[in-house]
């Protein structure tokens, strides 16, 4: 039976299929904690208030990242490269999604306008997040391996999405409703792109590796499919719809000590 957990046990028995898949899932986490500790550096005088919710959304994503990098240890498995084709991150960037690296770079500090760009891009990607790890914590979060690794991350996830919305109304409050509408929409478009692309290009390895059978890979293929033409169409609006949440000043602050178990 083709199921979620199906798919994933197979995904996790298997070393090399486990090996790719935390290797891109701890090489997006490292890369969004540097994005974020670069943007924290740079946030403008008059929004410094938001300097340690954004620090503490990249500590999450550097701890995530080394999880990841820590399930891998334990099974004796090394990390490999990323592929291209694969890394979220990066395309979502060659769309102009987020702001630039070659920005982040810099040491000139950000404009409020790239504030808002920062945080739609967040609201959208985190989204995502938030439903691959509510997935998995479903079907995997009494999993004796990886079930309490699958609970810590959703649970930072939750906190992620709680403060992206709270931070972007408080922004239209001031002024930038327009803007903010504007560039959540845009974001939402190329994500979903992006995440289908990606799916497809994951799930093509995968089978690959696993020996899956044309029918089997051709099903998938057409799943990924029928969810991209279901988000394009309406299912979009659960990513650029901004209510307040209720964790409220989730990132309050610098985040305090973890215990970062594999």
């Amino acid at each position: 039976m083709l199921s979620p957990r199906s798919l994933f046990q197979e995904i996790v028995d298997h070393d090399e299929t486990f090996r790719l898949f935390c290797s891109i899932a701890a090489g997006g986490e490292a890369q969004g904690g540097w994005e974020n500790g670069r943007i924290a550096a740079l946030v403008p005088p008059r929004e410094r208030g938001l300097a340690p919710k954004i620090a503490r959304h990249g500590a999450d994503e550097d701890k995530h990242g080394r999880i990841f990098r820590a399930l891998l240890r334990k099974r004796g498995l090394e990390p490999v490269p990323v592929p291209p084709e694969t890394d979220y991150t990066m395309l979502l960037e060659r769309r102009g999604i987020g702001l630039p690296h070659d920005r982040l770079r810099t040491d000139e500090p950000l404009t409020v306008e790239d504030l808002v760009v920062y945080l739609a891009h967040s609201r959208v990607t985190e989204q995502r997040a938030c439903e691959q790890m509510r997935l998995l914590c479903r079907h995997f979060g009494d999993h004796p391996g990886i079930g309490r690794t699958v609970r810590m991350i959703a649970d930072d996830e939750d906190n992620h999405l709680a403060y992206c919305p709270e931070e972007l109304l408080r922004l239209a409050a001031a002024g930038y409703g327009r803007t903010i509408q504007r560039t959540l929409h845009a974001c939402a478009l190329a994500e979903i792109r992006v995440h289908r692309d990606v799916s497809l290009a994951v799930m093509s390895r995968m089978g690959r590796i696993l020996g899956w059978s044309a029918a089997r890979s051709a099903l998938l293929a057409a799943g990924i499919h029928a969810v991209y033409a279901y988000e394009r169409l309406v299912g979009r609006r659960r990513m650029v719809t901004l209510r307040m949440p209720e964790r409220r000043a989730a990132l309050g602050g610098p985040a305090g000590p973890a215990p970062e178990f594999a």
